[in-house]
């Protein structure tokens, strides 16, 4: 693992180097409905009176700022994807340490000695982060975690619920960051973790989540390739599973098989 995430870095540092034209900031990087919202989360902090900083949690960069350049990559903590770093929470783990080991990173322990800290992450994702969410814990601040995947001492943890869906809209993968900015929505004490935001919070949050009921519209094979023409146009580089669970998010049908053939059809004939 070691050997794999020096060579990784090495790589992702000279695609860097050698023509500065392929490189973007972070926030231009990404795309996608989770992206959309996450930048839209500093409008959020400032309306609650929080001098807030973006800061992207990244399976092929480790912790930086969104304002960070970098060249187009493709890296996730989830196991079953083709672009996986890892094939376990263990590795993962070693991943997410080797990344972040160079001298000069910065870590949620450090952003946490700055001040508060709202962190959004996946299940997979927080499972890699394990020992600097810990980390983060031991310190006397203001930490909330929404999504992730254990309580942790130290840190407030909201967990997802898929039940507010209706109520904020978009996809089951921009879940966690609309319920963050929600929940920014509500602190109205200047504060991230106090009694009166989170009581705010919640009383909202039990009214609003309704259990979802998933009776998906089947798609045509015409249907299918055509969502996937438009995936691909609209964010090149799209993964399969990613453009699946798009779709299954939007309330469509496909069987997972059908939809890899028609996939590999579709990126054929192009």
């Amino acid at each position: 693992m070691r050997e794999r995430s020096a060579l990784w870095k090495k790589r992702v540092a000279q695609a860097a180097s050698t023509d500065k034209t392929r490189t973007r900031p972070l926030t231009d990087l990404y795309r996608g409905d989770h992206w959309t919202q996450s930048k839209r989360l500093l409008q959020w902090a400032e309306k609650a009176h929080f001098n807030a900083e973006l800061w992207v949690a990244s399976a092929g960069l480790g912790l930086q700022p969104v304002s960070a350049p970098a060249p187009a990559y493709a890296a996730t903590f989830s196991t079953r994807h083709a672009d996986s770093v890892a094939t376990s929470t263990a590795s993962s783990a070693e991943w997410w340490s080797h990344l972040q080991a160079d001298s000069g990173r910065t870590t949620l322990e450090d952003l946490g000695k700055r001040g508060p800290v709202l962190m959004v992450l996946s299940e997979v994702y927080a499972r890699a982060m394990g020992a600097e969410l810990r980390a983060l814990g031991a310190l006397a601040t203001e930490a909330l975690l929404i999504g992730g995947d254990e309580e942790i001492a130290g840190i407030q943890r909201v967990a997802s619920d898929a039940g507010l869906r209706g109520a904020l809209g978009g996809t089951l993968t921009s879940l966690n960051v609309r319920m963050a900015a929600s929940w920014l929505q509500h602190c109205e004490d200047r504060s991230l973790t106090s009694v009166a935001t989170s009581n705010s919070w919640h009383q909202w949050a039990v009214g609003a989540s309704k259990p979802e009921r998933h009776n998906r519209e089947p798609m045509s094979d015409e249907e299918v390739i055509a969502f996937i023409k438009r995936g691909i146009a609209s964010a090149p580089g799209t993964s399969r599973t990613r453009l699946l669970r798009t779709l299954r998010d939007s309330g469509r049908a496909c069987e997972q098989s059908r939809f890899a053939g028609l996939f590999n059809r579709t990126m054929g004939n192009q």
